[in-house]
């Protein structure tokens, strides 16, 4: 600690807040008040450290504001910019990183930030999830066993989607299909599925034909026809190859 710095511990927060920002924070604040789950975590992060440091180049920051700065950009869903002028503005994110209010002169820079955030891979994410989440369920039931128990609503409703929601719902379906396929398929060593960018963009070509292609508005019949049976070939055409695919 150094003169005028408030303690993690001794932040406060606005309890009736229904942003996400403090209910985040207190998260934190409790990882970085309890021992055991602070050296668990410190643990985990310590991978991240490259194996051989540097003197030159940009300030790197602390595993502990790594962890503050990502965790904020996960949940909230932001990009690297938010997370930049929250973290040089924000009042309370900056006490989690160990500054005081008066504090106006040191700023990260952007290129520092998504440098270090970056470092927290998904791999590295779970392994604290897994912490936290044990935690959590000796907070909710100490004294039971600890088997994650949920529910869900089952209930069905047959719903008529119309177009034009129903091609694009179609494309959503398969596009993510694909996806997860090809990653499969590329964990297990089986190339058949290398084209499945290709095969996405085809989908997506033939979907904005659909979207392009409207109505005939002439009052000639034949022309009407025509527009018409261009209509369903081009549905058809999308219908075929997502089967394909």
């Amino acid at each position: 600690m150094e003169f005028w710095k408030k303690d993690i511990a001794d932040i406060e927060f606005d309890l009736k807040s229904r942003d996400e920002i403090p209910k985040l924070l207190l998260g934190l604040q409790f990882i970085y008040c309890t021992p055991k789950v602070r050296d668990q975590v410190a643990d985990i992060l310590k991978k991240i450290t490259p194996a051989k440091t540097r003197s030159t180049g940009r300030t790197g920051m602390d595993l502990w504001k790594i962890l503050v700065l990502g965790t904020l950009r996960l949940n909230c869903n932001w990009d690297y910019d938010k997370v930049h002028d929250i973290a040089n503005h924000h009042v309370k994110v900056r006490q989690m990183l160990g500054h005081e209010e008066t504090d106006i002169y040191s700023r990260y820079g952007l290129q520092t930030i998504r440098d270090n955030v970056v470092l927290l891979t998904p791999q590295i994410l779970d392994e604290i999830n897994q912490v936290v989440v044990r935690v959590g369920h000796q907070l909710i039931s100490p004294h039971k066993e600890m088997k994650l128990k949920g529910s869900c609503d089952s209930f069905v409703v047959e719903t008529n989607v119309h177009y034009p929601t129903d091609t694009n719902l179609l494309f959503d379906a398969i596009r993510k299909m694909i996806s997860i396929i090809a990653i499969v398929c590329s964990e297990i060593g089986i190339s058949e599925w290398r084209q499945s960018h290709h095969n996405i963009l085809k989908v997506k070509r033939l979907l904005r034909v659909i979207q392009k292609t409207k109505a005939s508005t002439s009052k000639d019949a034949d022309k009407k026809e025509a527009k018409e049976r261009l209509i369903v070939e081009a549905h058809q055409e999308y219908m075929m190859y997502v089967n394909v695919s």
